[in-house]
């Protein structure tokens, strides 16, 4: 190995190192920390974020990346050695533009927001939070100002998720993909609804738990190197490729709360387990984008979980463990787990609605950023906009503005990316069907280690080694195309309401 690449991986992982150490104090934040820790924690991700941001955008750094661009121009571009620089210039170059004063009041205020946040949702009250959003909004305005030559302060933002996808990008995805989602919605509203009045019903919490437990240990989870826990809002977070922990919530009287979200988070841990060992403490050991790594929690979600054959397997297990579905058949109860309805948590939106929810914030984002709208008036705004996009207007602001953490930790710009990675996961699926054959039958027997083994090698195994857009192209031939998945939902749900 070259003296300056082994220079720059040796960096690079001091600065993961600490970055690792921050995310497990925002994991406690969020899993068990007593309420009255957040000031303090708060000065020490404070504290972290600048040595971070210290390490990342020292002159050292920026002297070693600019000797290592004729080394690396010099190797195969697909290169560990050759991306690494890539990518590690390319952040290099974005921080430098951020104070690092910028970065700790960042984590000052996101760090007390959360905790607000959280005790606002519990309430239901958003005068809670609203002080504590007006301030990560402000800051976040800023951040984009250090952006000055893009095309719209937002693709700023959308950038640190979604690299080089721009704003207009993504409103022309979503403005091909609504028509035509309203016009199945509508479709589907001419039928007659299906029953999933047994999904709402007492389940016990324990039970539920393990049976999601043992879903996703047959999908290929290993809990020799993760673990699940409980959070308000369920995420996924890596501390390293043998430390990648999920979270999941439960709902007493709805099966559906924590069953699928408990493969959700699993499709994530699968990503960042799959990342090749070589990349661990490099920076490339993230996924390519927010929008790949959806693409894979929806997968396991979705175009798994949600599946008929996948419930072929499955059922007979969940109606031993819930014998108030004895008498539920199976056709009855795949049905109910997909039925189309305008619902009013994101999370739980079935697969025909949910753009329209990620439509709905991108759209308050960026009047946001803009401020076109004040954080006063977000919760009118909200159930205004719930009722023109899915019919439904939110009784309380917990399932309302509140519903979502994001803001909260200043993650603006990232919504679209749950509509992006939808498609992507479609047009995957299109591609492993064809390279596996028979994989309908392996689901079918409650098998997944042919899946698996696709995903981590044409996916996992890169990390963050390849852009978003040019990851899709390599392994289905072409960029990010919403016809698979609007293919998908069509066939799908012409067959179940027989459309």
């Amino acid at each position: 190995m070259d003296e300056k690449i082994k220079q720059l991986r040796e960096s690079l992982a001091e600065i993961m190192d600490l970055s690792f150490t921050a995310a497990l104090l925002s994991w406690d934040q969020q899993t068990y920390m007593p309420p009255a820790g957040a000031e303090a924690r708060g000065n020490q991700l404070a504290l972290l974020g600048r040595l971070v941001h210290e390490r990342a955008t020292s002159p050292e750094l920026g002297k070693l990346l600019d000797e290592l661009k004729a080394i690396a121009a010099s190797l195969d571009p697909d290169s560990d050695d050759a991306r690494l620089v890539k990518v590690t210039t390319r952040g290099y170059e974005k921080a430098v533009r951020v104070p690092t004063k910028h970065v700790m009041e960042m984590a000052q205020a996101t760090t007390l927001g959360q905790q607000a946040w959280m005790e606002a949702r519990s309430k239901s009250d958003f005068s809670i939070f609203r002080p504590h959003l007006e301030k990560i909004i402000t800051l976040v305005q800023e951040y984009a100002s250090y952006f000055p030559n893009v095309e719209c302060p937002y693709d700023a933002l959308m950038d640190d998720f979604e690299p080089n996808m721009k704003t207009t990008d993504v409103k022309a995805i979503f403005d091909g993909l609504r028509p035509k989602q309203v016009e199945l919605i509508k479709a589907i509203a001419g039928k007659p609804q299906v029953d999933d009045s047994f999904l709402h019903q007492p389940f016990d919490e324990q039970k539920q738990w393990d049976f999601g437990k043992e879903v996703i240990t047959r999908f290929g989870y290993d809990w020799n190197r993760g673990r699940q826990d409980k959070a308000p809002h369920p995420f996924t977070t890596e501390f390293g490729i043998n430390d990648v922990r999920i979270t999941t919530r439960v709902a007493p009287n709805f099966l559906n709360t924590m069953l699928f979200g408990t493969m959700h988070e699993c499709g994530h841990a699968l990503y960042g387990l799959g990342v090749a060992p070589e990349l661990e403490r490099t920076g490339l050991e993230g996924g390519a984008s927010l929008a790949v790594h959806e693409s894979q929690s929806r997968m396991w979600e979705n175009l798994v979980g949600r599946s008929f054959p996948f419930w072929q397997y499955f059922y007979p297990r969940l109606q031993e463990t819930f014998p108030q579905l004895a008498g539920i058949p199976l056709e009855k109860f795949y049905k109910g787990i997909n039925k189309v309805q305008p619902s009013l948590i994101r999370v739980e939106a079935d697969e025909a609605t949910y753009n329209l929810h990620i439509m709905l914030r991108l759209e308050m984002e960026i009047a946001m950023l803009e401020g076109k709208v004040a954080v006063k008036d977000l919760p009118d705004l909200w159930n205004s906009k719930m009722q023109d996009y899915l019919g439904v207007t939110p009784p309380g602001d917990d399932k309302g503005v509140l519903q979502d953490i994001h803001w909260s930790g200043g993650s603006i710009g990232y919504f679209s990316t749950y509509a992006l990675g939808n498609l992507i996961s479609v047009q995957l699926w299109e591609k492993i069907n064809q390279d596996i054959p028979d994989l309908v039958e392996q689901i079918r027997q409650g098998k997944f280690e042919a899946l698996l083994g696709w995903l981590h090698e044409k996916i996992h195994r890169h990390g963050a080694k390849f852009e978003p857009q040019e990851l899709v192209q390599k392994v289905t031939g072409s960029k990010i195309d919403p016809a698979p998945y609007l293919r998908y939902l069509t066939k799908k749900y012409s067959e179940i309401y027989n459309i």
